[in-house]
């Protein structure tokens, strides 16, 4: 498989204060690299406020990065200019965390499906035929062109969300989140569903989520992301290197009563991400914290079997090089 997306130390950092308090700076996103390959689905995992969104930001340029580079098949993004970069994002599209706002409450599922056309330039024979396409494409009724977002479900608003993202035939479509303001069982068939597009349309996800099991179950690999940093990269069926990826893990809800796991409970708080420890910032609370962990952060080290991760300390044995330890 050829490469897609190649993200090279991408960084981005937000002024704080104000006119009377002392100008801070907030490390949003810190030095991520990954690439992916056309086909495949990249999972990005962490908690609430860890730069999953910002990340996915700046790999479409929605925001400006501060350092680093993002090529989408080839083509550095930062060079282009805005006409370009516009005609560039019909490959890259976006579907919201939120499908209650992702809509304008104003518009029609019809008119809401054909104004990625309207902003590109794109002229349609058939609108109608169009509408009428995608709606089956993501197992919508034709007769909800004509409704209106408050009369739809959360499913049918993100199916529709969905069908607007894919209404250009993109190549990579990042997704923010798409299941987590949704019941569980219309969580499984959003999922089934992006499953059967990717196959059918020859998609390249880049899935973001808080929950581990779900992107282990979705994603061909899996990256940890903790204040900002990349801790951990690794294939979906992996065992996880990092403490803070296994926390993670052993928190995910898992159906099946014998395979009941023992919760791994982390204390301590989230550093600021206006002050940024020197070491590990996951080191207050980490169980295999070491004082090298406080004072040194560990650098993003490949594992015999290929899985990359950042710590001093992980939890596979003797996976490091001797200068790593």
């Amino acid at each position: 498989m050829t490469e897609l997306l190649k993200v090279t130390g991408l960084s981005r950092r937000f002024a704080g204060g104000g006119l009377f308090r002392k100008r801070k700076v907030f490390h949003a996103v810190s030095d991520v690299s990954f690439t992916l390959k056309r086909g495949q689905i990249l999972g990005i995992v962490g908690e609430s406020g860890c730069g999953k969104s910002t990340l996915a930001r700046l790999v479409l340029r929605l925001i400006d990065a501060s350092e680093g580079q993002v090529t989408f098949d080839g083509v550095d993004m930062a060079s282009l200019p805005r006409r370009e970069l516009r005609r560039l994002r019909q490959r890259m599209q976006l579907v919201f965390q939120d499908p209650y706002s992702a809509i304008d409450p104003r518009y029609s599922v019809r008119d809401a499906l054909l104004e990625p056309f309207k902003v590109q330039g794109v002229k349609l024979g058939s609108p109608d035929e169009k509408v009428a396409s995608l709606l089956d494409m993501v197992g919508l009724n034709t007769s909800l062109a004509r409704s209106y977002p408050h009369q739809l479900s959360g499913g049918q608003k993100q199916r529709v969300g969905i069908a607007r993202a894919l209404a250009l035939n993109p190549s990579l479509v990042v997704l923010d989140e798409p299941t987590a303001s949704l019941d569980v069982s219309v969580q499984a068939q959003i999922v089934s569903l992006l499953e059967r597009l990717r196959h059918e349309l020859g998609l390249t996800y880049l899935f973001i989520s808080h929950d581990l099991g779900l992107v282990r179950y979705f994603c061909d690999q899996v990256l940890v992301m903790y204040l900002g940093r990349v801790v951990e990269v690794m294939p979906s069926d992996a065992e996880p290197a990092h403490p803070y990826t296994r926390a993670l893990l052993d928190s995910s809800f898992e159906p099946d009563p014998r395979q009941r796991r023992t919760i791994t409970r982390l204390s301590g708080e989230v550093p600021s991400g206006y002050d940024l420890p020197a070491g590990c910032a996951f080191a207050n609370r980490c169980p295999r914290v070491s004082d090298l962990c406080r004072g040194v952060l560990a650098p993003l080290s490949t594992l015999p079997n290929g899985q990359q991760v950042a710590c001093h300390n992980p939890l596979i044995d003797a996976a490091l090089p001797a200068a790593c330890r």
